[in-house]
C-alpha cells in the first residue's frame, strides 16, 4: 500500500470538490467567511478591520452606549470591546464620555470623522456584497435573502 502524499491530495482536490461534500451548515460558514475576506479587503485602505468597522456601526446606531452594553450587541466579551474601543478611539473614530444617566460609568459616542468614516465603510461594504453576489440570477438572491432571514428568525 503506497501512503498518501497529502499536500498533493491537498492541491488535487479543489474548492468545488470541498463544496461538493459539505453541509449546509459548512457551505453557509464558507460562504461567510469569504465575504468577510471580501470585507476585510475592501475596508483595507482604511487600516480598519471588519470587527472594527462593524462595532464603528453599533456605536453610530446607538450612541451613546455603554461598553458592556456594546459588547452584548456586538455578541463578544467585554474585554474585546474593550480592546474595539481602543484601537477605534486612537483612530480619532470613538470617544469616551461619562454616563449622562451615571457619572461612574462611561459611554462611547462616535466623533464626527467616526460618523463619516462609517458612512464610507457601509458603502464598501455594500458595493463588495454586491460584488460577491453579483454572479446569482435576481431570483436566487431573492430566495436566498428569504431562507437567510427564515434562519436569522429562529
Amino acid at each position: 500500500m503506497r501512503p498518501i502524499d497529502s499536500s498533493a491530495r491537498t492541491a488535487a482536490r479543489t474548492a468545488a470538490d470541498s463544496a461538493r461534500d459539505a453541509s449546509a451548515g459548512e457551505l453557509l460558514m464558507q460562504a461567510a467567511r469569504g465575504l468577510r475576506r471580501r470585507y476585510a479587503e475592501a475596508l483595507a485602505p482604511w487600516e480598519v478591520t471588519p470587527g472594527q468597522a462593524r462595532a464603528l456601526g453599533v456605536v453610530c446606531a446607538h450612541a451613546p452606549v455603554r461598553l458592556s452594553a456594546l459588547a452584548d450587541l456586538l455578541v463578544i466579551v467585554p474585554r474585546s470591546a474593550t480592546q474595539v474601543v481602543d484601537a477605534l478611539e486612537t483612530r480619532g473614530l470613538v470617544a469616551r464620555q461619562q454616563d449622562p444617566a451615571d457619572r461612574r460609568a462611561t459611554c462611547v459616542v462616535p466623533t464626527a470623522e467616526g460618523g463619516r468614516l462609517h458612512e464610507e465603510f457601509h458603502r464598501a461594504r455594500a458595493a463588495e456584497s454586491e460584488r460577491y453576489f453579483a454572479g446569482l440570477p435576481a431570483a436566487d438572491r431573492a430566495e436566498l435573502d428569504r431562507i437567510l432571514r427564515l434562519l436569522l428568525d429562529q
